[in-house]
């Protein structure tokens, strides 16, 4: 893989890296990784989007094909008894520590504002102000050799656009997401109400003509 290809990960994919890349600038005492502490950033349920429940297995399996991809490298460290993991990010999209950071972030936390991923990405890399975060999000949306970010559209409601990562593909925005079993039961409430509320228009109309023709019988309206 070139210094500069795309990658297309997988959700867990996603989550392993974004493990390293954050347990690497935010801990590194404690990096790599045993196959335990990642299972354990996997599951974390503070500053992850969404919460995930993996196991062991599932988590090794990824690690062998993020190694494939010399996305993730495995040595013994220096104790030489457990067998520890590293990422290879930054050479593989051929980026600097800044740029990996703001990527870690969406990993971990999804679509975010850049006010927001500032704020997450802090313990990773310290950004200056928020204009230095912006600029570095749109160098990564109009990259040469691909796009890693990309700008969605403004949610209702919202004054400031979200960004996504590209490692996985190209995300989805909520109208392209098939409607939750909760949300297709809220829609079909509200497309009976709208019948009902014609219906009763409808019931309304009739009322007042015949009102009207009582009125004339009696000779109330001329």
């Amino acid at each position: 893989m070139s210094g500069s290809a795309l990658i297309d990960l997988s959700p867990l994919e996603t989550r392993v890296l974004g493990v390293l890349v954050e347990k690497q600038l935010t801990t590194p005492d404690y990096y790599p990784l045993t196959l335990n502490a990642l299972v354990a950033g996997c599951n974390q349920k503070s500053n992850r989007n969404p919460v995930m429940q993996v196991s062991e297995g599932e988590v090794q399996a990824t690690l062998d094909a993020l190694k494939r991809q010399t996305l993730v490298i495995d040595s013994y460290g220096a104790s030489g008894r457990v067998m520890r993991y590293a990422h290879n990010l930054p050479k593989v999209l051929n980026v600097g520590q800044q740029i990996t950071a703001l990527l870690a972030a969406l990993m971990l936390r999804g679509p975010q504002t850049p006010g927001e991923l500032r704020t997450g990405s802090d313990r990773m890399y310290s950004f200056a102000d928020l204009s230095s975060v912006e600029a570095f999000l749109e160098e990564l949306a109009t990259r040469p050799a691909g796009a890693l970010v990309v700008k969605l559209p403004r949610q209702p409601g919202s004054r400031e656009h979200r960004w996504a990562h590209l490692l996985g593909g190209t995300p989805q925005t909520p109208a392209d997401q098939a409607p939750t079993e909760q949300q297709a039961t809220a829609l079909s409430q509200v497309a009976a109400l709208k019948v009902s509320l014609e219906e009763l228009r409808g019931e309304v109309m009739q009322l007042r003509a015949q009102i009207e023709q009582l009125q004339q019988a009696l000779g109330l309206k001329r």
